[in-house]
């Protein structure tokens, strides 16, 4: 069914082939290296930094020392939105390309720094605090990857295929999630538990820095987004973008927030909560688990691709829809699977899992560029995400660990992100569809024609 967009269509000239594909590579290679850093931080909470980082820190038994160092991965969340206010301001001023060469430097490097890092064992309180500090920095710069990635690829796509374009950047986060489990899976079957505990832990880390080089000369070949373009070529650009963001598009702030904090937490569990509980709480084997953890990242691909092809057919709204009534029926049952330590029915648990996280994930990038204005665009996504994320997954494996040892029931974990994804999906069901939404720099009044559906992107 066709849907009615607007009067003014996109009247730049149309993008190459090979534009088109180094558009989408850059930012998926570009993400996937900047979640790359995120994750093997995640992943090394969960596995081993609490004995080596946070372990002293704890009277009162490795329950809290696994909580400390849960809580760290949320901190750096807590800084996303200082990274989001300052990437999309400067974004909306200076170009998306410029910010996404920075916050990927600075990820990298703190991430680097990270495996250089001495242990409590080793400079005492100084370790933790040191730890913390870089984490800081991560979270500064992923505040202000994701909107600049999003919309590097959505002001490149075709009117009729945002979503998909928009799905590149997000299958960045679980291609960033499959190179961060498949570099520790190899460690912890190559290396015994002493070696990984003694020095492996780094190797992942250290990695980063040559990714970094690689992530830096793709992004300096992407051409400006054509919309920031635009704005150049106009002189339109607002001297004050966060102050018109926050006047005029508050609402839309809350809403994107609340639109993504299911799915972020959700996402969270699967990424750092998951492998802890199963090998930790239920014994079993840790490079079997983190291997299942690859596939679930390869078939998160599949779904997250999928979701923003299917936002392209039946509209932004309905594909989260889909997706979140997906999450909420099936997380209980999560949890009841993975209790039986069977690792084929943890495969089941996550896999089916992945597919309502990939499909309310999808079309998160066309939706929310669909939102704003191009003036204020890169401060509103940036800034909406970056707020869901704290709303969601900042301390969610932190919560799930504590509903755990307070209740001993795993399932209480499944009704807790249930419950987030059940306000999530009123939010994106209270908001109007924005498939067809003009993206160009004019305001001004809009009146609706109909657009071709999608077709395959060559």
């Amino acid at each position: 069914m066709k849907e009615p967009v607007d009067l003014h269509t996109d009247t730049r000239p149309p993008a190459n082939t090979a534009e088109k594909r180094r558009v989408l590579f850059g930012t998926l290679i570009g993400t996937s290296i900047e979640w790359y850093d995120f994750f093997v931080y995640a992943s090394a909470a969960a596995l081993v930094f609490g004995e080596l980082f946070f372990q002293p820190l704890s009277t009162d038994g490795s329950a809290w020392t696994q909580i400390i160092a849960f809580a760290s991965i949320g901190i750096s969340f807590l800084f996303r939105p200082l990274g989001a206010i300052v990437a999309g301001h400067l974004g909306d001023r200076i170009g998306r390309k410029k910010m996404l060469v920075v916050t990927l430097l600075l990820m990298g490097g703190a991430t680097a720094l990270m495996g250089l890092l001495p242990t409590y064992a080793q400079i005492g309180v100084w370790a933790p605090i040191l730890l913390t500090l870089l984490r800081i920095l991560q979270g500064i710069s992923a505040g202000g990857e994701w909107g600049g990635a999003a919309l590097m690829a959505v002001e490149h796509a075709p009117d009729n295929r945002r979503g998909l374009f928009g799905a590149f950047p997000q299958i960045g986060v679980p291609v960033g999630m499959l190179m961060a489990s498949l570099v520790l899976t190899v460690l912890t079957l190559t290396m015994s538990t002493e070696q990984f505990l003694a020095w492996g832990w780094r190797i992942p880390f250290l990695l980063s820095a040559v990714l970094i080089l690689v992530g830096y000369f793709i992004r300096r070949a992407i051409d400006e987004s054509p919309v920031f373009q635009e704005l150049l070529d106009r002189r339109a650009r607002s001297s004050a973008p966060l102050g018109r963001l926050f006047r005029s598009h508050a609402k839309t702030l809350v809403k994107c927030a609340l639109i993504f904090m299911g799915n972020n937490a959700a996402g969270w569990i699967l990424i750092a909560f998951i492998s802890s509980y199963a090998t930790k709480h239920l014994g079993m084997e840790q490079s079997s688990v983190l291997f299942v953890i690859c596939f679930a990242s390869i078939t998160w691909m599949g779904t997250t691709l999928w979701g923003g092809i299917l936002s392209d057919r039946i509209g932004r709204v309905r594909t989260f829809q889909l997706g979140y009534g997906t999450l909420i029926i099936w997380l209980v049952p999560l949890f009841l699977l993975i209790d039986t330590a069977n690792i084929w029915l943890l495969s089941l648990a996550v896999l089916t899992m992945t597919i309502g996280l990939g499909i309310a994930y999808g079309p998160l990038s066309a939706m929310y560029a669909e939102m704003f204005p191009a003036e204020v665009r890169y401060s509103g996504v940036s800034i909406g995400y970056a707020v869901g994320t704290i709303l969601g997954g900042a301390f969610a494996p932190m919560v799930a660990q504590m509903l755990l040892d307070l209740t001993g029931w795993s399932p209480a974990i499944g009704i807790y992100v249930a419950v987030l994804c059940v306000v999530s999906l009123i939010a994106v069901s209270m908001t109007r569809e924005t498939r067809g939404t003009e993206l160009g720099a004019e305001d001004g009044s809009r009146e609706s024609i109909e657009i071709p559906e999608p077709d395959v992107v060559r």
